[in-house]
């Protein structure tokens, strides 16, 4: 995993100081700009070529970020606490975000983060595996039957992001 990630330019956006330093301290392997807000975040953008960026989603304009990342062919990934709900994973997914990661799950950003950019490198195009690994957290917070309410998009997800057998030992 480390290896991946290794000498990556990675941008990270948050309001929160603790959560930038934590997760630049979890990934001191890559090169890391860390931005509290969302002028700042677009400065390095528009000044710098990223590998990824984790993008918090309330306080930062996460979405407005995620738009802007997608534009310039950044691979993101959504952090948060404030907007975990199925509505929000479904709109970063929709909106192009690579992976949804609850602000729970933040000691696992490194591995979250090289499934991303090793699949990228190696072509796969279905990001499924962030979302096998979250999905009985998911099941917990959001309850029993949290997909119906967004019945056609988690057929299309299923359909697009099923990660096959194949797809896992390419990653390995």
């Amino acid at each position: 995993m480390e290896e991946i990630l290794k000498g990556k330019r990675i941008l990270i956006v948050d309001d929160e100081a603790d959560i930038l330093e934590t997760l630049a301290e979890l990934l001191d392997m890559c090169l890391v700009d860390t931005a509290p807000n969302f002028d700042s975040a677009k400065k390095f953008l528009n000044k710098n070529t990223y590998d990824a960026a984790i993008l918090d989603i309330m306080g930062v304009r996460g979405y407005d970020l995620l738009k802007l990342n997608k534009e310039q062919n950044v691979a993101s990934l959504m952090l948060t606490a404030h907007a975990l709900s199925p509505d929000n994973l479904v709109k970063s997914i929709r909106g192009g975000a690579q992976s949804y990661v609850p602000k729970d799950k933040i000691a696992d950003i490194p591995m979250f983060l090289a499934d991303i950019l090793s699949s990228s490198e190696k072509g796969i195009k279905k990001e499924g595996t962030w979302f096998a690994k979250l999905k009985p957290f998911f099941d917990k917070k959001f309850g029993a039957g949290w997909r119906k309410e967004h019945k056609e998009f988690w057929q299309d997800f299923d359909d697009t992001y099923h990660v096959s057998k194949e797809d896992v030992e390419k990653l390995m």
